[in-house]
């Protein structure tokens, strides 16, 4: 791969380690890809925050990162971690995990990385249509490339650090517009009206599409949270980080074709809903909650109270939390708790008391049972609120 005379000093340590390590790791992976050069981003996302899921082993390099005096060169965001340090509920975890957690965010912040603990960073900075990044989180990554119009690979949380501290990423896969083709046409004929319809559908394609690019016809509404929900779902049950919607150019020269009906969606319900019995969360919140759906949550929970025996766990950016304190009240209100900085996917739901939940995110319940041995049930915000309500 062709370095320039700065990137070969960079290379050969001249700057330090920390630069040194980052550019090794771009290097490698650029020549792994066959990419020729690296190219200018406009941020970086990095995942690898939870210690629930890192556990020890990357503590020691951030510390060398930072030993080194490794600043990052682009603005730059991470992923959820798995406590909210400002919500007590996170009080029951041991000391040491809550220690070594907030070790792991000094780090970042350290290194000069916003410490917005979130999945979402779209919802804290706007980026620009057909500008270059280097996003981890994978439904972050799906989301830039098909809502935001951005591009970006789906990087890990190595690869996406190193390009923080470089500015730059190699220019292979996503970054390539001969790679952002279409090579599938998906037909949806099954009936889809809420997120949780959305995010099954979403599972399923995972499923039979791999890392292949679809466009997406049918009856398919371009509602944010809809579409956030089906691609969240995509790229966790299969590699997909791109789609495109009806009235792409040249579908008529796509040969590879799948349809979807109502059987597809309700199997895929039922392979997501692995408990009947009574759940102790109901959570809310994967990928992050934006304002809107904020909003929405507390129209629905006005008024009203949650069981005693139930929580009910609300997800949202820090950001978008200070910005909907009225909400939060009604939410809080309620009985229900608005959480920032983590998720159930990432945090210790056993340790916290947690056996069954009951969710509207695909994701979520596709992940609980795998990461955390919780049962879950798939459903719909409105249906998961009701579940949590006591009896009027």
């Amino acid at each position: 791969m062709y370095l320039s005379r700065e990137e070969e000093r960079i290379y050969n340590g001249d700057f330090g380690w920390a630069y040194e390590i980052s550019m090794k790791i771009l290097v490698k992976l650029g020549d792994l890809y066959g990419a020729e050069r690296l190219i200018p981003i406009e941020s970086a996302h990095v995942s690898g925050v939870s210690y629930k899921t890192i556990g020890n082993a990357p503590i020691e390099f951030l510390e060398a990162l930072v030993a080194s005096n490794g600043r990052v060169k682009v603005d730059s965001t991470i992923n959820p971690s798995s406590i909210d340090f400002e919500d007590p509920s996170f009080n029951l975890l041991p000391g040491e995990l809550i220690e070594k957690q907030k070790r792991i965010i000094d780090l970042y912040s350290a290194l000069g990385i916003e410490p917005t603990l979130t999945c979402t960073p779209y919802y804290i900075r706007q980026i620009r249509t057909g500008s270059h990044v280097s996003w981890a989180e994978s439904s972050a990554v799906i989301y830039a490339n098909s809502i935001l119009g951005a591009w970006t690979n789906r990087e890990g949380g190595p690869s996406a650090l190193a390009s923080a501290l470089i500015g730059k990423t190699p220019d292979y896969g996503l970054h390539r517009p001969e790679n952002r083709r279409a090579s599938v046409l998906v037909k949806v004929e099954a009936d889809i009206l809420s997120e949780s319809d959305y995010g099954s559908l979403g599972i399923y394609l995972g499923k039979v599409l791999g890392d292949s690019i679809p466009v997406i016809q049918g009856k398919i509404v371009r509602e944010e949270c809809f579409l956030k929900q089906m691609g969240a779902a995509m790229a966790t049950s299969g590699m997909v980080s791109m789609f495109y919607l009806n009235g792409l150019d040249g579908v008529s020269q796509i040969e590879e074709k799948i349809t979807v009906d109502n059987r597809d969606i309700r199997r895929s319900y039922e392979e997501l809903s692995s408990a009947f019995e009574k759940p102790d969360l109901i959570f809310i919140g994967c990928p992050h909650c934006s304002l809107e759906e904020i909003k929405s949550i507390s129209s629905l929970l006005y008024g009203r109270r949650i069981k005693e025996d139930i929580k009910l766990w609300v997800c949202t950016p820090r950001f978008i939390r200070s910005r909907a304190y009225d909400c939060v009240k009604v939410i809080e209100a309620s009985g229900g708790r608005v959480i920032s900085d983590t998720c159930a996917v990432v945090t210790w739901l056993r340790e916290l008391g947690v056996e069954t939940l009951v969710t509207n995110s695909a994701k979520t319940a596709y992940y609980a049972p795998l990461m955390s041995n919780v049962k879950a049930i798939l459903l719909p915000l409105k249906k998961c609120i009701e579940v949590a309500l006591r009896e009027v």
